[in-house]
């Protein structure tokens, strides 16, 4: 050390001292990028999660209005309406009587699901030709005015048809 002089070194690891504003601004920067995987996970997991509330609430309320809307437009659905009624017992006397061995369009019948035999009775619908067991037809046709194989309506003119054929 020449001439009195004193030199000193520096410390290494020595913190500088910084103003309180960065000291708030670092801290906050610090918090948000020690766990930025956590945050991540969170959102992956809830936005899903709250979209699909979203999506279940709104059908809920649509289904909600629905059944109000209807229900209160149409009146009371278990009223009967005028032309469901099936056939009086009059109409169905004039529908064609035949054996399983004249029916055309098969012998399966549609309401029981059973064959009907050659020498059984059977109901043909006019209009369509459709056959069925004689009762079968019968408990179908009493309640409802339809083939109950291919739904065509039974029009009157058709139950009014006399034997009369050209042929």
């Amino acid at each position: 050390m020449r001439h009195g002089a004193h030199y000193t070194l520096p410390p290494l690891f020595s913190p500088s001292p910084q103003p309180a504003l960065n000291n708030a601004a670092a801290a906050a920067a610090a918090a948000s990028n020690q766990h930025p995987m956590l945050i991540s996970i969170f959102l992956a997991l809830f936005l899903p999660c709250a979209g699909m509330s979203v999506v279940f609430i709104v059908y809920i309320c649509l289904l909600w209005y629905a059944s109000n809307y209807r229900a209160g437009n149409s009146g009371s659905s278990s009223v009967k309406q005028v032309g469901e009624k099936g056939l009086s017992v009059s109409e169905l006397e004039k529908l064609p009587k035949v054996t399983g061995k004249d029916l055309v369009l098969g012998t399966e019948c549609a309401v029981c699901l059973d064959e009907i035999g050659a020498d059984q009775s059977a109901r043909m619908v006019p209009g369509c030709r459709h056959g069925f067991h004689l009762q079968c037809a019968d408990t179908w046709l009493s309640k409802h005015s339809v083939c109950p194989l291919c739904r065509a309506k039974l029009e009157p003119n058709l139950l009014d048809s006399s034997d009369d054929s050209p042929c």
